[in-house]
């Protein structure tokens, strides 16, 4: 492997960690009783800071750090340590027995997926095979053959993250196929930039002290900020929670919308008013139809901020279609009552209102006209921009309402230029894979599918988060190669053919940030233990990978792993005023909220001054009624917000049917700490997933508290809990996504996981975002569950088994060195700034992703992550209008 720039053949993959110097094993002493056990050592993860008690190299506790995380969670003092040491690990690397058997014949049955026994194999083995796979795709299919599924970065709080390794990895030796979009908020992300110019769903909200001086009504729409905001992307501090208090005691009004009662609406006082799911867009139809006739509308205001509003206006008083949409309309749709529907329309128009929507109403069908109706609603009685007024779309993630410290954060090895272009919407796999050649639209773009032949995991439970679990099952058995690199076995590890054991973040270093809008605090993620088993740092095993195929010094830059630690914490703001050794030392280093932020009003400037302060839509304005969309000839997402049923609600439900939602869980990140058997007690019922039914459905299907149920449609089955309350509203019942899967003799799933029974229709063709909360099945009382609950314990291991050698010589390595020298030209100056520096959590990952406009958006928040100077802000705002979307 001499033909370009020098590998590290003295790396291998069981040598185990570079040397350090003694800093990095020095102790954090933050915050502890001085008489106390000093054996501790700080970390940080997505549930919060804390200082580990290490006795004998093993974690025996932890402890919150209370001057960082006033709220602690029971996900940090249970679950942390608990999934550490859980029986779930991935001990030593594993590959499926007839994929280990057939490796050299192609023989490897992919049809046994996740259901034969894994053969423990050394690292050498794993890593050799891994190689074989990747170069006989690409052989076969070229790079576009490879997917990674790896999106979203959530499997742990740090800056090297898996799926950025395995990203930087992929790209130095071709690239491959990627998502586009995430599972968070697919189709809101998509649909606002047209509407109101920017994203919203992940970007700041008012400072909360606004709110509490101004606003009289909060609305939530299916928001749940007390629940959501217990955890974070980066690392939780749960700060906005005493603001919530201050909010609410300074009599802010809260409703709640939603169709069942949640804990903020407890912790708010909220009133709760109940809604047919997915039926949003009607409700706020029909509440601007009141508006309009009671004479409360801003004509004013939408003549000056506003574009499209007399082609929406004449949609909703039906002149258009010959349907009014008025709130007698919307009763017979959304459940409300008529005189509801026109008490809340007053109430919201002649008050200082604030509106939330949340990121689970556009998880449905046509889940983009929610959240546009919700724009022109506010819009139409002059509310965006006003202080404490308007709307919000992330108020129930981040910490939204707590003030923006304007800081940039640590930012690590960048993933680099993907040479491949090919991409599959995040919540399409299945599609994807069942129609190679397929061609499709996103965001108003063509594209077509790749024809997938291998698929690569790091840090994700794809498997968990797709919908229609067993159609994506079929799905793969086309698929040559399936691995996965995971520290737990959860179902993306169960359905592979390589296992590669990576470790927890307590068993690596890494820095990051804390607070998703308020950047004020920079945290260590300190190695606390020595890695388990046999397992190595996703850093450790895409570098070896890198070596084998002789990329080594270009995936590494020629440094140690710490040096690239030091060097991500020096762009952050806080190495300004701490020096690196003092901030490893402590543990964390805080960075200065300007006092200005705290009157910081969403949509503001844009208000005060709309010529000067235009919004990054084509008009400059709010697009009540949106010509570029239009133009697209959507069925499924016009060009204003309207009124389309979907394919399954409770309106069109067979007799005995539900609407089932699925919304965030309480004791865990998604699927994450699913496993942990601290937290199962405080939960799960049977060992499954608790399922919320109203008391009288329950009634009426022979179901008692705390049986097990069958939710079951012609998709598939799982098996859960019964939780009965009056806090959901007849007719619907509610299971939290996330649950890992176990299937039983008759294909359900025994735990629980929702997707069994989730559909995989789109949103829509303006987004093809995830439609989960739209899903209809029965639910009736289970007889013939097989046994207990087998989703936490190992899949059949095979210890001692008799296989081939896979000798390095009969992979073909040389193959690469046509792949990689075609890449090994030097990215330009502005190509690195963007790929290395600005690719950050939810931006699109490629220029032509977006349009000018909507990355104009997107820059203000990217660079101030960044920490780019000024300059370098417009050399890569260059590079980006030059290769936007719409730049040709």
């Amino acid at each position: 492997m001499s033909f370009h720039s020098p590998t590290r053949r003295g790396f291998l993959i069981g040598t185990g960690a570079v040397g350090l110097s003694s800093l990095w094993n020095t102790t954090a002493m933050a915050s502890i009783d001085p008489n106390s056990f000093t054996d501790r050592v700080f970390h940080a993860t997505h549930w919060g800071p804390l200082e580990a008690v290490v006795r004998d190299g093993k974690i025996v506790s932890v402890s919150p750090m209370i001057e960082l995380d006033a709220r602690p969670t029971e996900m940090l003092s249970l679950g942390v340590v608990d999934r550490v040491y859980s029986k779930t690990r991935i001990d030593y690397p594993m590959v499926r027995k007839s994929y280990l058997a057939g490796w050299e014949s192609g023989d490897t049955k992919p049809a046994l997926r996740g259901k034969e026994e894994y053969v423990r194999v050394d690292w050498d083995t794993a890593m050799n095979l891994f190689s074989k796979a990747i170069l006989d795709t690409i052989d076969k299919g070229g790079n576009e053959a490879i997917f990674s599924s790896s999106y979203g970065g959530w499997s742990n709080a740090g800056t090297f993250r898996p799926n950025v390794m395995q990203g930087r990895f992929f790209n130095l030796i071709g690239g491959n196929s990627q998502t586009v979009g995430d599972w968070s908020a697919g189709a809101g992300q998509i649909v606002l930039p047209h509407v109101i110019g920017d994203m919203e769903v992940y970007s700041a909200q008012t400072a909360w002290e606004v709110i509490r001086d101004n606003t009289e009504v909060f609305l939530l729409v299916g928001a749940d900020p007390i629940k959501n905001n217990r955890i974070e992307y980066r690392v939780a501090d749960h700060g906005m929670y005493a603001h919530w208090e201050d909010i609410r005691d300074a009599g802010v009004k809260f409703i709640s919308i939603n169709p069942q009662r949640t804990a903020s609406d407890e912790f708010l006082n909220a009133d709760w008013i109940k809604i047919v799911p997915n039926t949003d867009t009607a409700l706020f139809l029909a509440m601007a139809y009141h508006v309009m006739e009671k004479g409360l509308d801003d004509k004013d205001y939408m003549a000056k901020y506003t574009v499209g509003s007399d082609k929406w206006i004449a949609y909703v008083k039906g002149e258009s279609d010959g349907v009014a949409k008025t709130p007698a309309w919307a009763a017979e749709i959304t459940g409300m009552d008529e005189a509801q529907i026109k008490e809340l329309a007053e109430l919201l128009a002649t008050s200082k209102a604030q509106i939330a929507g949340s990121w689970a109403i556009q998880r449905a069908q046509h889940g983009e006209m929610a959240y546009w109706a919700i724009a022109n609603f506010a819009a139409l009685c002059g509310k965006i921009g006003k202080p404490g007024e308007g709307i919000g779309y992330s108020w129930h993630y981040g910490n939204g309402g707590m003030p923006q410290g304007g800081n940039s954060t640590p930012a690590g090895l960048g993933q680099g230029r993907n040479p491949v272009k090919t991409i599959c919407p995040a919540s399409r796999i299945t599609e994807m894979l069942e129609n190679p050649g397929m061609a499709f639209k996103h965001n108003g773009h063509e594209y077509v599918y790749p024809d997938i032949k291998m698929i690569v995991n790091a840090g994700n439970n794809f498997m968990s988060h797709q919908q229609d679990t067993t159609r994506l099952v079929r799905a793969l058995a086309k698929v040559d190669s399936v691995v996965s690199v995971d520290v737990w076995w959860t179902a993306a590890t169960r359905w592979a053919d390589i296992v590669l054991p990576a470790s927890s973040t307590l068993e690596r270093d890494d820095v990051t940030s804390g607070g998703t809008y308020s950047n004020d605090k920079v945290y260590a993620m300190k190695k606390v233990i020595e890695p388990l088993g046999e397992a190595k740092s996703d850093y450790e095993i895409f570098e070896a990978m890198a070596d084998k195929m002789g990329v080594w010094a270009q995936f590494t830059d020629s440094l140690e792993y710490m040096d690239h630690v030091k060097a991500a914490y020096a762009k952050s703001s806080a190495a300004a005023e701490t020096p690196f050794e003092e901030f490893w030392e402590k543990g964390y280093a805080r960075m200065p909220v300007p006092d200005v932020a705290r009157k910081w009003n969403r949509h503001g400037a844009f208000y005060d001054d709309p010529d000067g302060s235009p919004l990054h839509t084509v008009s400059g304005k709010i697009e009540m009624f949106c010509d570029t969309i239009a133009k697209l000839e959507l069925e499924d997402c016009p060009g204003m917000p309207t009124w389309i049923e979907k394919h399954e609600y409770l309106r069109n439900a067979k007799e005995g049917q539900v609407h089932v939602v699925s919304p965030h869980p309480w004791f865990r990140i998604h699927s994450q700490m699913d496993q942990s058997e601290n937290l199962q007690a405080l939960y799960k019922v049977q060992g499954r997933e608790p399922v919320r039914i109203n008391a009288e459905d329950a009634a009426a299907r022979g179901i008692a508290d705390g049986d097990l149920v069958e939710i079951y449609n012609d998709r598939g089955a799982c098996i859960a809990g019964a939780v009965l309350s009056d806090e959901i509203m007849p007719g619907v019942i509610s299971i939290y996504e996330g649950a890992w899967p176990s299937v039983d003799s008759k294909g359900r799933c025994n735990s629980g996981l929702v997707n069994f029974v989730t559909s995989t229709q789109r949103s829509s063709g303006l987004s093809n975002a995830t439609s989960a909360n739209t899903c209809l099945a029965s639910i009736k009382k289970c007889e013939d569950a097989d046994g207990p609950n087998m989703a936490y314990e190992k899949p059949p291991i095979l210890e001692e088994f008799a296989y081939a050698e896979v000798d390095e010589d009969k992979m073909g390595l040389d193959r690469i060195e046509g792949v990689a020298e075609r890449l090994m030209a030097d990215m330009t100056p502005d190509e690195r700034l963007f790929y290395e520096r600005c690719t950050v959590c939810h931006a699109p990952r490629e220029p032509s992703h977006y349009t000018k406009l909507q990355w104009k958006g997107i820059l203000p928040s990217m660079f101030e992550r960044a920490g780019l100077e000024e300059a370098e802000m417009a050399t890569v705002e260059a590079f980006l209008m030059e290769r936007a979307a719409d730049a040709h």
